[in-house]
């Protein structure tokens, strides 16, 4: 039965990833969350699990997407080097700061800023920023900034390094193929320092946090996933998606919150 649910959690965050652009950890983590905290062997580490697990699949997953960018010429690689450094240390500052403060408190995070995204997905996005991009030292900073927050919440950090690059004055297609980009190593990085911090954590089959069964089945159908929401986002409007995706992270917000 497990595996089942697996199964259809990475099938609907594959999909909405492509329906909506969306990184799937914001689908992810809450549901794995809830998974593993039903079983008394993960429990206490319910939410540094999914998160870690979350990271994890996201080096599976966002390769298609990259590759498909890169092919488009739309990645802004020389950008993505000056970031670089920063998004791999924040990465992982995040999964440290994830282990040290605890189940509880990761929870609490997560429901904030899913609050805060699911205000702002119902309030739609502002016009498009007319600023430059700064110089090397601030866009390292900014990469800092974003990787630690990714690695903490178990996300690609799309949902940041998106506006933030619209904020500056860039294309979408730029914006968005180069937050893909910058998810990678965010990945990388996170996925490393939560195998190391949370080794002999659990006695289910797992690397440090990362749970093995979870990723098998998520990183699997998210794939086969994606695809199909690609295909529906040319044949409907997402506009009633993305609202429906915005009451279902306020939902969220309050569980992660009140649990």
């Amino acid at each position: 039965m497990i595996w089942l649910e697996y199964a259809l959690t990475g099938l609907f965050a594959g999909f909405l990833a492509g329906y909506l652009g969306i990184g799937g950890g914001l689908v992810l983590v809450p549901v794995l969350s809830w998974l593993f905290s039903r079983d008394p062997a993960t429990a206490d580490m319910a939410v540094q699990m999914a998160v870690a697990t979350s990271l994890a699949t996201m080096l599976f997953t966002s390769m298609a997407s990259i590759l498909a960018h890169h092919k488009r010429a739309a990645i802004l690689w020389s950008l993505v080097r000056q970031m670089l450094p920063g998004l791999m240390a924040g990465a992982l500052l995040g999964s440290i700061i994830a282990d040290r403060i605890g189940n509880i408190a990761l929870g609490y995070v997560f429901g904030v800023f899913a609050l805060l995204v699911g205000l702002q997905m119902l309030r739609g996005s502002g016009q498009p920023g007319t600023r430059t991009l700064p110089g090397r030292l601030p866009v390292a900073g900014t990469g800092f900034g974003i990787g630690t927050l990714s690695s903490m919440l178990g996300i690609g950090g799309g949902s940041m390094t998106v506006p933030w690059l619209l904020w500056h004055g860039q294309r979408v297609q730029n914006a968005i193929a180069t937050a893909a980009a910058c998810g990678y190593p965010i990945a990388v990085a996170g996925t490393l320092g939560f195998m190391v911090l949370g080794e002999g954590q659990s006695s289910t089959p797992a690397l440090g946090y990362v749970h093995l069964q979870a990723l098998a089945g998520v990183a699997l159908f998210s794939v086969l996933g994606a695809p199909l929401g690609v295909a529906a986002i040319h044949r409907s409007s997402p506009v009633f998606a993305k609202r429906f995706f915005a009451v279902f992270l306020l939902v969220v917000a309050a569980r992660m919150m009140l649990r």
